[in-house]
């Protein structure tokens, strides 16, 4: 029998008393180890975490400790002190789940609670030349799980979303310039507000804008001390492009023009002088803008007048810049048409189209969307401008893919006068995946407060979509006019190759 169980049992007054002091000297040696270990509680027993602790607790106490036994016990010291940094770091004591008591006892491994075993606490090694652990930045973690019972949300307000288009809304345009980064240039802000406005509107005038802005933000850029341009210019530039994205999504030529220019900006050579790199940019942004929008409209327009003879009468729709340049040419070059401009609200571009044609002296018609059916029944041509042109097909203001059907229905040919600079390989096969929804509070009435819309938002079951463009299968287009040539929607990708290359 051991001394401890003969000390337990029936044994003579002086054997227990010098059994007694045997086991007196063993605590006193455990308890004089295990006071330098952190998480213990000064008897030799570790903390309700700590396993190698527990183990240890368990040995008889007035053994010696075997050298495997000294060895759990300064691993159990380690792991304790470790946990005891962590939890200094964090700057919260460890917190009991069970009786929600907050100790100064560092939250152990293996400690079990309401919700079943915690995971084991992760160790962090220091490297060379690390700070010490007091000037660490605390790193975030999770709260302590709370018992209480979750309030009931309250029932919100009726989602006016479609939920074909679910997937398009994102966050709501910015229409102020508060809440504006600091490093937004002024030109940047008001640029924002007019695209949002539509003041600035079209896909190759929002670029041409840009680029301008772009420009006045190179100008009056200085590199940081210890920064170099084509790092730090990129991105201050992304700040800007930020900016106008919350406006309003950016279109496939703006996009063409910002890749085209911070690969600009990254072949800069860091050993020519700012004054000299700003100046290089600023000449190769005006190249940009005059090589893809103003030569190539011109010789688009070039291209497309060889297609307008005298007693035609050609349909357009909407607002487009070049298809607009085409026919103020062509009316220069002594030929005499009609044209019939048909729209479609909200923004209702076609008015200022028809006001200009008119004022030069050209026939005009004016229709909508609704009256296609019968002015399609005089048509010779369809000229459309593009937003961008796909392999695909054509992407361009809602409503132009009805145009080039009933078109294709009349056999009608239907040509399309595109930049390359809104050339894109993107592929889409509907108007479903990629658009842009643009607020549905532009489709009220201007100016009427009894419009039958003027409080839809508080109609129940009631929704409004407002997409700002629409696909048109290649099938109904006949050709793409292109500063490259004339071309059909299948050679879309051999331009873009070109464009790239020169």
């Amino acid at each position: 029998m051991a001394p401890s169980e003969s000390a337990q049992g029936d044994t003579m007054p002086s054997e227990k008393d010098g059994l007694d002091k045997k086991v007196t000297n063993g605590e006193q040696k455990v308890a004089s180890m295990a006071e330098h270990i952190p998480g213990t509680n000064g008897t030799g027993k570790a903390a309700k975490g700590s396993e190698q602790g527990q183990k240890l607790a368990d040995v008889p106490k007035e053994k010696e400790l075997s050298g495997k036994e000294k060895k759990e016990l300064a691993k159990a010291q380690k792991i304790a002190k470790r946990a005891a940094e962590k939890q200094k770091q964090q700057g919260q004591p460890a917190v009991d789940l069970v009786a929600g008591y907050k100790g100064d006892l560092p939250n152990d491994s293996g400690k079990k609670g309401p919700l079943g075993p915690a995971t084991p606490a992760k160790t962090q090694h220091k490297k060379t030349g690390s700070t010490s652990a007091g000037a660490q930045s605390s790193l975030p973690h999770r709260q302590a799980l709370s018992h209480a019972a979750p309030a009931v949300a309250e029932p919100g307000k009726e989602n006016k979303n479609v939920a074909l288009f679910d997937h398009l809304y994102g966050h709501p345009r910015r229409t102020t310039v508060a809440g504006a980064g600091k490093d937004v240039h002024p030109a940047v802000l008001a640029l924002g507000i007019q695209m949002r406005n539509y003041i600035v509107c079209g896909s190759s005038a929002r670029c041409v804008a840009m680029l301008l802005v772009f420009k006045r933000v190179i100008e009056s850029y200085t590199t940081p001390p210890r920064n170099s341009l084509p790092r730090h210019l990129t991105i201050l530039l992304s700040s800007q492009i930020d900016y106008l994205v919350s406006c309003r999504p950016i279109s496939i030529s703006m996009g063409n023009a910002i890749r085209w220019l911070k690969v600009e900006i990254s072949n800069v050579d860091v050993s020519t002088p700012e004054s000299q790199a700003k100046s290089d940019l600023c000449d190769l942004i005006d190249t940009y803008v005059r090589e893809k929008v103003t030569v190539a409209d011109q010789v688009i327009a070039n291209k497309a007048n060889d297609k307008i003879e005298d007693g035609d009468v050609i349909m357009t729709f909407a607002k487009s810049s070049i298809v607009q340049q085409t026919l103020v040419e062509a009316f220069r070059r002594g030929k005499r048409f009609r044209v019939i401009v048909v729209d479609s609200r909200p923004l209702l571009e076609g008015k200022n189209l028809a006001r200009a044609l008119a004022d030069l002296g050209l026939e005009v018609q004016y229709s909508l969307t609704h009256g296609i059916s019968h002015v399609i029944r005089d048509t010779t041509k369809v000229f459309l401008g593009a937003h961008a042109m796909m392999s695909t097909g054509l992407y361009s203001r809602v409503g132009t893919a009805l145009v080039a059907m009933s078109a294709k229905e009349a056999n009608v040919p239907v040509i399309v006068c595109c930049e390359s600079v809104k050339l894109t390989e993107r592929v889409a096969l509907d108007s479903f995946v990629h658009n842009e929804v643009a607020p549905a509070e532009e489709l009220m009435i201007q100016g009427k407060t009894s419009s039958p819309l003027s409080n839809w938002v508080d109609v129940p079951n009631l929704q409004l979509l407002n997409l700002m463009y629409d696909l048109t299968p290649a099938e109904y287009i006949n050709m793409v006019v292109t500063e490259y040539g004339i071309i059909p929607p299948s050679s879309v990708p051999v331009i873009i190759r070109l464009s790239t290359n020169t």
